[in-house]
């Protein structure tokens, strides 16, 4: 990528990434001193936590390592388990095929001799089904957490800036008040998010930059004006001095100082919007600058008025600058809310190509960029779940009670699935890995447990808003794994698929039939049942299955893979698997089925290519005159063989084609137990009847759909 590309997505970057991270000065002091402040030097143990913690995970574990493990572009919880699942087959559904392998993008580092526990480690994971469990459950955890800081980020963000009008007017706006603008300004953001991340970005990284300047030259103006000696607080010390002195409340304040980093897991999640080496840049240059600034001015401002801590962003404004900070904080907090909204619909994506969330529409929002996405479900239902903490909660202390535990919960989880990565592809020293687990885990497990102390006090919200998501996207994959396996251990026989083609009962008819299934071997149940009811085969059969590969984005021309069907004297049929990444959208440019033909003619016209090749000269490969002669006529006839196969393929689809979908009703076994019947028969169910169905994800002409129904007993 050139550098101007890479600067200008830097920019583009900081409308959408750093919000949530830049506007934490609004409320890191009044969440951390939530009593007052009992000694002075305790300002600089505060101060010096935040700069380490800033400089720690967000710059030196997300920017220098964590953006390291992205997969081909793509960040997130699921982009590791994807690395792991191609790494290792820890997937839970056997669909794995010797071609996946030859997949350009799928290529990882083997082990070698030297580095024997990568291979013990992948041969552990392989042969354990609680492992394998444990992985999904975790990119599940991770996934679902990020979600519920999608829903809150705007809420504590948008509250903590509008609130800052009490300190010109505080009479005129009450609490109720703020919370409804507030509200008006979270459905105003949410409604622009169909625009794309490409026009709400250029709208945004002018705003953020100028916060930043703000925030920046505010703090060293407090910096300079009050306490230069602040700059002290980089002495370790001070820390051990907080805690020696307030002992169990320094412990609990660490749930306030965690809020500095909040947005960071946004760094890894949105890296598929832009590019590792932008997000570096904007964040090094401009974010981590500004954010030590704004923070060691605020510190300076508190050692002379240690009273205004419930208030020290705008207390320490200076007065003919407040109105400007003003406005700028409220558009800051609304960028805040796009950084996890865009990094929800990417994690959202990759989940749902891996069979783990429900089917959503995927909308591509820019024609230039890659991974700048919009699902119009999921925005619609984090904009009714902001709405709903903002008039529940009301204030920022209770919102960010909830708010640490969604955060520090992530980054713990990304931290365990790196390790993995790094001992598993990366091969890295043992020594090195124990040491990033070691400080980077301590850490965040200490912040955890910290926020989890405040369990009562809000910090149930993100905990059982991930278990219900957690519920809602382990039911469907527990659904679209036992649907996958119903339908592999009843799959078409080939004597039952010869009996099929030879029984003079069943009429031949011209045309195109795609049958649509999941499966990726053997033929599905469905095509049977067809047969059973309506006893007609068309011309040309075509088996279509769409396959998720743990890869973030297949080439175009590797994405389908045709094998032709057996008996080829009786039928003329075709397998298709159509293969995706998991940030891979189908193009809506041009219908499916014209694509699907087009490479069918073409892997018939290839399969010439492997006929026996005809050489100028016989004697220089020991032939004599006649076996040349032989195989010019071979090849000749095997070529007019494949040219009337693409003739019947195109008489066939002047026809027409016919779409046929298995209508699938689900149930549970009579003899299943009461939990699986309520996971399949209900809430699977529920979910599979209220989302998009298979004809509008494959963007099937309804005018050609035929459904086909039949009931799985799983």
């Amino acid at each position: 990528m050139e550098w101007s590309m890479i600067l200008h997505l830097a920019f583009q970057s900081l409308g959408v990434v750093y919000g949530d991270i830049g506007t934490s000065p609004l409320y890191v002091y009044s969440s951390t001193f939530t009593d007052g402040i009992k000694h002075n030097d305790d300002i600089l143990g505060v101060l010096c936590m935040i700069v380490y913690t800033l400089t720690l995970i967000p710059l030196i574990k997300y920017v220098l390592i964590v953006l390291r493990a992205n997969d081909n572009g793509e960040g997130g919880t699921f982009a590791l388990y994807s690395l792991i699942c191609r790494y290792a087959k820890v997937g839970l559904i056997p669909s794995q095929q010797a071609e996946d392998n030859g997949v350009s993008n799928s290529q990882l580092e083997l082990p070698n001799k030297r580095l024997r526990r990568a291979s013990r480690l992948k041969s552990i994971l392989e042969n354990s089904n609680f492992a394998k469990f444990i992985l999904l459950l975790a990119a599940m955890l991770g996934t679902s957490m990020v979600i519920g800081d999608g829903v809150l980020t705007p809420c504590i963000s948008v509250l903590s800036a509008v609130g800052g009008i009490t300190e010109k007017a505080p009479k005129a706006m009450t609490e109720d008040r703020i919370v409804w603008i507030s509200v008006v300004i979270l459905i105003i953001l949410f409604s622009c998010q169909r625009f794309g991340t490409d026009k709400v970005g250029y709208t945004f990284a002018p705003i953020v930059c100028i916060w930043f300047a703000f925030i920046g030259g505010i703090g060293i103006y407090n910096f300079v004006k009050y306490d230069p000696g602040v700059i002290k607080a980089l002495n370790p010390k001070y820390i051990v001095d907080y805690f020696r002195r307030n002992k169990k409340e320094a412990w609990v304040s660490l749930g306030g100082v965690v809020l500095a980093i909040t947005g960071t897991e946004a760094l890894f999640a949105d890296v598929g919007h832009f590019s590792v080496r932008s997000i570096q840049i904007s964040m090094c240059c401009v974010t981590y600058p500004a954010l030590i600034l704004a923070y060691t001015g605020q510190a300076s401002f508190l050692r002379k008025h240690n009273d205004l801590v419930s208030d020290t962003f705008y207390k320490s404004i200076p007065g003919s600058l407040f109105w400007p900070t003003f406005v700028v904080a409220i558009m800051a907090a609304v960028i805040a809310s796009q950084a996890m909204i865009s990094g929800t619909f990417s994690i959202i994506q990759q989940s749902l190509s891996l069979g783990c969330f429900p089917r959503v529409k995927v909308v591509h929002t820019s024609t230039k960029y890659e991974g700048q996405i919009f699902i119009p479900e999921v925005n619609y239902i984090l904009m009714v779940g902001c709405v709903a903490v903002t008039l529940a909660y009301r204030t920022t202390t209770k919102i960010g009670n909830a708010y640490g535990i969604a955060v520090v919960f992530v980054m713990t989880l990304t931290t365990t699935l790196l390790a993995l990565v790094m001992i598993l592809i990366w091969k890295t020293n043992i020594l090195l890995v124990s040491a990033f687990i070691l400080v980077f885990g301590s850490v965040e497990l200490l912040y955890l447990s910290s926020t989890l102390y405040k369990f009562k006090d809000g910090g149930y919200l993100p905990l059982a808003f991930a278990a219900v998501l957690m519920m809602i996207m382990f039911i469907w994959n527990y659904g679209f794994r036992h649907k996958y396996y119903y339908e592999l251990e009843h799959k078409v026989s080939p004597e039952k698929l010869k009996e099929i083609t030879t029984n003079t009962s069943i009429s031949r008819m011209p045309g195109i039939a795609m049958v649509y299934s999941e499966l990726v071997q053997g033929i599905p149940p469905i095509f049977k049942h067809y047969v059973a009811n309506i006893p007609a085969v068309h011309s040309v059969i075509i088996l279509v299955s769409f396959k998720s590969l743990p890869i973030s984005k297949i080439p175009v021309e590797e994405r389908f893979v045709f094998r032709r069907i057996e008996p080829q004297d009786q039928l003329f049929a075709f397998r298709c698997v159509v293969r995706y990444g998991y940030t891979d959208v189908q193009d809506d440019q041009e219908p499916l089925e014209n694509i699907l033909i087009e490479r069918l003619k073409k892997f018939i016209g290839d399969s010439s290519l492997s006929f026996p090749k005809v050489l100028g000269d016989g004697e220089e490969n020991g032939e004599t005159k006649d076996n040349e002669d032989a195989r010019l006529v071979e090849g000749d006839r095997r070529q007019e063989a494949v040219e009337r196969e693409i003739e019947a393929v195109d008489r066939a689809w002047n026809v027409g084609v016919v779409h046929i979908i298995g209508e699938t009703e689900v149930v549970a076994n009579k003899r299943a137990s009461i939990p699986k019947k309520i996971m399949i028969d209900y809430v699977y169910n529920f979910l599979k009847r209220n989302l998009r169905h298979s004809g509008n994800v494959f963007d099937i002409p309804h005018e050609r759909l035929l459904k086909v129904g039949m009931t799985y007993e799983l």
